[in-house]
């Protein structure tokens, strides 16, 4: 969920993971730069049909963890009755290879929001992943390289010639460095990993929507100065002194949003995210949570979606469309009226 100005209110590891084999490693993942944007292709009837519908397939490998990676990117608009012409306004962003080290690669979905959200989440796409590529922190303390990270690129987008004041865009991202993932979040994009538990596939979310749901996130913005309310307060239709919705996953379409004291602006139900410098005035920031996760073989996959998913998906529900299949890469061929990107990677040893 975005600006209210832009926004719509058996297992699968023998099936689509492999062993890892040094030999297997394609002379494109080698450099670092733009070559390393280069989603890796084969001539495969999985690509074919995931390059029909908007996305496309490559691979790595992990040298140091004995895993390799597959991964899939998809992108579908979602389904606007009344703006049939409406753009996506998201993008992702794939780097193999990172700072030439085999074993650091990078995933993100950046999911643009207002007037100017195409090109704010363009430019976040680019500047983040060029200033962790340039920090030499990155492989030994990952945590704060993403803070710097994030913080830089939020300031880069002010100082362009970008009109961010009522635009911007949420980011998730995932760092694969050696056997571990570190997932940065900034917004309401999810990752969520699927996790081998007995003899079923659990949805392990590997970060939290940081909404006005959340109690945390909530007093913050308070204390920033934020009136947090649902449109239909806002416009009267409900009382306003009523400070709970209720839980995300059941909502109704009407999430709690923030708003300045004075004023129907900026309607975001997020509460953080890249730009949007009218909004970092009640409380939205751009500091990232960043969570670690130890890779273990219970880890299949993980996905990593901007909330035109998980707004009518559940965690479980993405990880089982994921695991449905023979092939895990066709299965992310989404319902009609998802929009937005979905990353999906697997990994084997």
């Amino acid at each position: 969920m975005g600006c209210v100005q832009s926004k719509c209110y058996g297992r699968c590891a023998r099936l689509c993971c492999c062993h890892y084999q040094p030999s297997s490693l394609s002379t494109d993942d080698a450099g670092e730069g733009a070559d390393s944007f280069r989603i890796h292709e084969t001539d495969s009837p999985q690509r074919r049909a995931l390059s029909s519908a908007g996305g496309s397939l490559g691979s790595a490998t992990v040298p140091s963890a004995g895993l390799c990676l597959r991964y899939a990117s998809l992108t579908q608009r979602g389904y606007y009755p009344d703006s049939l012409d409406r753009a996506n306004q998201d993008s992702f962003c794939v780097r193999t290879n990172f700072q030439a080290n085999p074993d650091l690669h990078f995933f993100g979905v950046f999911d643009g929001h207002g007037q100017f959200g195409a090109q704010c989440s363009d430019f976040v796409r680019d500047k983040l992943a060029d200033i962790l590529a340039s920090d030499a922190r990155l492989s030994e303390d990952p945590i704060k390289a993403y803070q710097f990270a994030f913080l830089a690129t939020n300031s880069s987008l002010h100082d362009s010639e970008i009109d961010d004041s009522m635009s911007g865009t949420t980011a998730i991202t995932v760092l694969v460095s050696g056997g571990a993932l570190y997932v940065a979040n900034v917004g309401d994009s999810r990752a969520v990993a699927g996790v081998w538990n007995g003899n079923c596939l659990l949805a392990e979310d590997l970060s939290s929507d940081q909404t006005p749901y959340r109690k945390d996130e909530y007093e913050r913005v308070r204390l920033c100065g934020a009136r947090v309310l649902c449109v239909d307060q806002v416009e009267g239709m409900m009382d306003p002194d009523i400070q709970s919705w209720g839980d995300e996953e059941d909502g109704d379409g009407d999430p709690p949003r923030l708003w300045v004291q004075n004023g129907m602006y900026p309607g975001t139900a997020f509460t953080r995210s890249v730009g949007d410098s009218t909004a970092e005035s009640i409380g939205v920031i751009a500091i990232p949570e960043v969570k670690t996760v130890k890779i273990t073989p219970n880890h299949l996959f993980f996905v990593v979606a901007s909330d035109g998913i998980f707004e009518f998906l559940s965690s479980q529900a993405v990880v089982d469309m994921v695991s449905l299949r023979d092939d895990c890469f066709t299965s992310l061929l989404l319902p009609a009226c998802i929009a937005d990107y979905i990353v999906f990677c697997c990994y084997g040893y």
